[in-house]
């Protein structure tokens, strides 16, 4: 295998980890749009949306084109063959992510309180969205000024955050094979601890960190020039 095919399957694969680990948000936005479209029977879960649908409709949307869309603003490659494209995705990216994170906060303000959630989840949910809020628009801003640095570290911050539910749900897929159903207090924790995970992994790659213990360009230059 030469080493362009090397590089270009190690540059697809964060692209291919993201989706998976957000298959299941996505999945589930998805699902809630149809009930929404075809009608549902209302329940105490589902009250809410159903009286209410707008803010959860652009919430799914937003996130859902924010997720894709930013999966391949990462992949260095496409930046350097097609950066039109690039810059006219991030455009896009920067707007439905701004509408996903302004949309959440909507609904954790206004939203009646779900049994299943508490105080802590709610002053969470407010902190990490006004958190993916603030590095958007940083990001934006220092694009603005050719800081391409520093707008590449503030949109992996705000994209950390977005990819919040697909940590999250791997934590309680696990955590409920394990311990059960958790409490208000543990759902919590959890949601929680999957922001500040995600944050942290991407602090760890902006202060230029591998992910995995040998970098991609020892890789490529062990690898033979020719495809066997």
């Amino acid at each position: 295998m030469s080493a362009t095919a090397v590089g270009r399957r190690s540059s697809r694969l964060p692209v291919v980890l993201i989706l998976l680990l957000m298959a299941i948000p996505l999945l589930a936005g998805g699902y809630r749009l149809v009930t929404l479209a075809i009608g549902a029977d209302i329940t105490p879960e589902n009250v809410r949306f159903i009286s209410s649908p707008v803010p959860v409709v652009l919430h799914i949307v937003g996130a859902a084109v924010y997720i894709v869309l930013g999966a391949f603003q990462f992949v260095p490659s496409i930046r350097r063959r097609n950066p039109v494209w690039h810059r006219r995705a991030g455009r896009i990216a920067v707007v439905s992510g701004l509408v996903a994170a302004l949309s959440a906060l909507w609904m954790t303000q206004f939203y009646a309180l779900p049994a299943s959630d508490g105080a802590l989840l709610h002053a969470f949910r407010l902190i990490f969205g006004f958190g993916m809020v603030g590095s958007i628009v940083l990001a934006f801003l220092a694009i603005r000024r050719r800081e391409i640095a520093r707008h590449r570290a503030w949109m992996m911050r705000g994209y950390a955050i977005g990819l919040g539910a697909g940590t999250q749900a791997m934590l309680f897929l696990f955590g409920e094979l394990i311990f059960g159903k958790p409490d208000v207090l543990a759902r919590a924790l959890i949601m929680g601890a999957a922001w500040t995970l995600n944050l942290a992994v991407a602090e760890w790659i902006i202060r230029g960190r591998p992910l995995w213990p040998i970098r991609l360009s020892r890789v490529t230059a062990s690898a033979p020039t020719r495809s066997l």
